[in-house]
């Protein structure tokens, strides 16, 4: 099964100054495993507010390595479905968060996170889950 890292695992792995050596572990068994995938949706994430144009570049040449997942509008669809139903049940969430989450519903990937709001969405929505500490 394929895995979408959400934006806090990747910056805990790209830390230059103190990275997270348990999920940088996990990261790359799981990049050689071939099973990381990369949604539009975190590339925009991570990209955005790197301030330094050479740091920039370089995480655009980073990411080029990882299959993109752009969203469908079935992927729109779904997740303003859930954001709906998580609402509905007093669950908040991002927009964001319930993009990425109906992508990897709909490519049968799981999401892996530190966010603690993707186990209440859970709650509600049935998706493969895999938390990991800070």
């Amino acid at each position: 099964m394929n895995i979408i890292p959400d934006t806090p695992i990747w910056s805990l792995v790209l830390r230059r100054d103190k990275p997270n050596r348990e999920v940088q572990n996990l990261f790359v068994r799981l990049i050689e495993e071939g099973r990381v995938v990369l949604p539009g949706v975190v590339k925009q994430e991570l990209l955005s507010g790197v301030r330094n144009q050479t740091q920039f570049d370089n995480l655009i040449e980073q990411l080029a390595h990882f299959p993109l997942i752009l969203a469908t509008d079935t992927d729109h669809v779904l997740a303003a479905k859930i954001f709906n139903k998580c609402q509905k049940s007093g669950v908040q969430g991002s927009h964001i968060d319930f993009l990425i989450l109906a992508i990897a519903i709909n490519n049968s990937a799981s999401i892996l996170t530190t966010d603690k709001d993707f186990q209440h969405y859970q709650k509600h929505v049935q998706f493969e889950l895999q938390m990991v500490g800070p």
